[in-house]
């Protein structure tokens, strides 16, 4: 069990997770004013304002960038890193999403001209806008400025 003991003291690790968790948050709450009732989905689903993904993987990116060094070679691969999972969620996953929109409406379509016993629902909300990523990135440099940078100053 020691070698496992180094993750819960990890505060990249656990800012980053913190990140997640505080957008999940959000959407929940954004969910809930929008439709004005409980979707304990949302704590877990993605896609939706700001993108978790977006800053789970900016909070860690900072984060390695305040502790190691915006020069290192572990900020490079994390930067990389991020920069393809933001753009595979606002790009790639988005587009799965917009087909599984029109392949539902065409589900639907079939289904009022009784003309099929299709019954498939596909999950629409995929990717994000670039604004949810944008925000999300926002979110997640903001996470590892309080947890590394403020700390410093006070």
């Amino acid at each position: 069990m020691e070698p496992f003991n180094g993750l819960f003291h990890n505060k990249i690790l656990i800012c980053s997770i913190i990140a997640w968790i505080i957008a999940q948050l959000i959407k929940f709450i954004i969910g809930l004013i929008k439709t004005k009732h409980v979707d304990f989905r949302l704590l877990s689903s993605s896609g939706g304002m700001p993108s978790s993904h977006s800053s789970t993987v900016t909070c860690l990116t900072s984060s390695i960038g305040i502790v190691h060094g915006f020069n290192s070679a572990l900020f490079a691969i994390s930067f990389v890193f991020a920069v393809i999972v933001m753009y595979d969620a606002a790009g790639v996953r988005r587009a799965a999403g917009e087909q599984a929109k029109i392949l539902n409406r065409l589900v639907a379509d079939l289904e009022d001209g009784k003309t099929t016993d299709i019954n498939v629902h596909l999950k629409e909300l995929l990717g994000h806008t670039p604004r949810e990523v944008l925000f999300g990135a926002l979110l997640g440099i903001m996470i590892s400025v309080c947890a590394f940078v403020l700390p410093n100053l006070l």
